[in-house]
């Protein structure tokens, strides 16, 4: 089985900065693609950054966060700065897995738990 960890979650003033981590375990062939999702309050689930052979963001957080990859750890990152309210939401890691079984390989998307993200004075 795979899981997705995700920390770095908190509360944070205005103008402030976090950084998210995602780390992968489980019986990991490889990994395809590794993104970042949020929902806030009364929302829908919406794309924040994904990073695979290149990287997408959300217009809203282009040139305030960064999405990166340790490969080696499996491990995806989301640096966030000049934080702003709206920017609060659950954060959640998703991840395309390749999986290794006796009957062949297996593509699956997973989710980690979410982590809190607060903005606010």
């Amino acid at each position: 089985q795979v899981q997705l960890v995700e920390s770095g979650g908190g509360l944070v003033q205005p103008g402030g900065s976090l950084r998210l981590s995602c780390a992968a375990s489980g019986r990991i062939f490889s990994i395809k693609t590794m993104g970042w999702y949020r929902q806030g309050p009364g929302s829908e689930r919406d794309l924040v950054a994904t990073i695979g052979t290149s990287t997408n963001y959300a217009d809203s957080v282009k040139g305030r966060f960064t999405i990166s990859r340790d490969s080696a750890k499996n491990t995806v990152y989301l640096q966030m700065n000049s934080l702003k309210p709206e920017d609060t939401a659950v954060y959640y890691c998703r991840s395309t897995i390749v999986t290794q079984a006796a009957a062949g390989r297996y593509e699956t998307r997973y989710w980690g738990q979410g982590t809190q993200v607060t903005v606010s004075s």
